[in-house]
């Protein structure tokens, strides 16, 4: 073959390149460079060790570093601005919870859409929330709890993880709910809190099954019921709201993972469909059971349908309460 066959079929070669639509070359080229997976919340929580465990299985497919970066702050919407504003090319990743959706409703005045503004990719694990008690608390099943609880002339106190939290609404709900007089007692973070909890200064808590297991599993707290449509292989012997009398009371905070709007749905489905590999993995999946989550691992599709529910089922605890964050 002569060099002049070879120099035109190079040249044919790089026109039909530079015909291809951005995102086409977006795709062909991901990652071009390091990847960052940002997550509003400070290192140590259970969104930062997920984002974490997947970030270190996903350089061995990408032959590019997935670095990690905590950006926490206003109940994770300082992290969602800032993934909004960003280039939809897959190298920003967002991994989130449960907060994302009900920022949709909480805040009055947001720059950004938790929806409209970002890509779901993949729902990798929902935790579901328990509905715990301290050891002076006389009861040990719902309807126990029930009647204790309208009995008690101040009130029961939940404590939350701050207001508008997933752990602020349901009490919210279930005070409506249960016709049981509540009052809220908000805390930066789980481990004041549990401490709190603990020590019988507050009666009980819709606490995250993460952050509670080992207390429930000492017998440190009681695990009144679980707001989830079936039992839990980690905690096998609390019953569900459904089984304790209140069906459709259900609530969780989950753990899935974003980009910004318009990521082209190639690149949209390669993603989604890596990082599924990597959860489905029986070590990780191990992991994820330990820490009390249900593992689904959804694609993007399954993802879509979620959030448009979960954003629905926010929107009405948030009206319920009258939360609102200016």
């Amino acid at each position: 073959m002569s060099m002049m066959t070879l120099n035109r079929r190079a040249l044919g070669l790089l026109a039909g390149a530079s015909l291809l639509p951005a995102p086409a070359l977006a795709q062909s080229n991901f990652p071009s460079r390091p990847v960052r997976f940002v997550v509003p919340y400070p290192a140590g929580g259970a969104t930062d060790v997920i984002a974490r465990m997947i970030a270190e299985k996903l350089p061995a497919l990408w032959g590019q570093p997935v670095v990690v970066e905590n950006r926490a702050g206003a109940g994770t919407t300082v992290a969602a601005e800032h993934v909004s504003r960003s280039e939809p090319d897959g190298h920003t990743l967002f991994e989130t919870t449960s907060a994302h959706t009900i920022s949709k409703s909480l805040y009055r005045n947001m720059s950004y859409d938790p929806i409209r503004d970002f890509t779901a990719i993949t729902l990798t694990s929902v935790v579901p929330l328990v509905l715990v008690v301290s050891k002076r608390v006389p009861a040990t099943d719902l309807a126990g709890f029930v009647a204790w609880g309208k009995a008690q002339r101040q009130g029961v106190t939940f404590g939350t993880t701050g207001n508008g939290t997933a752990q602020h609404l349901t009490a919210a709900l279930f005070k409506l709910r249960a016709d049981v007089p509540a009052e809220y007692v908000p805390y930066r973070g789980d481990a004041p809190l549990n401490t709190d909890l603990l020590a019988g200064l507050v009666d009980g808590s819709f606490s995250t099954l993460s952050a509670v297991l080992p207390y429930i599993r000492g017998g440190e707290l009681k695990a009144i019921a679980l707001a989830h449509p079936r039992r839990m292989d980690a905690i096998p012997s609390v019953p569900t709201f459904a089984e304790g009398g209140m069906p459709g009371f259900e609530a969780a905070t989950w753990f899935g993972t974003f980009a910004p709007a318009r990521l082209p749905d190639a690149l949209r489905e390669r993603i989604a469909r890596e990082i599924q590999g990597i959860v489905s993995d029986a070590a990780f999946t191990r992991r994820l059971v330990e820490m009390g989550g249900d593992v689904t691992n959804y694609g993007p599709a399954r993802f879509d349908e979620f959030i448009a529910a979960e954003t629905a089922r926010w929107a009405e605890a948030v009206r319920v309460s009258g939360a609102t964050i200016n």
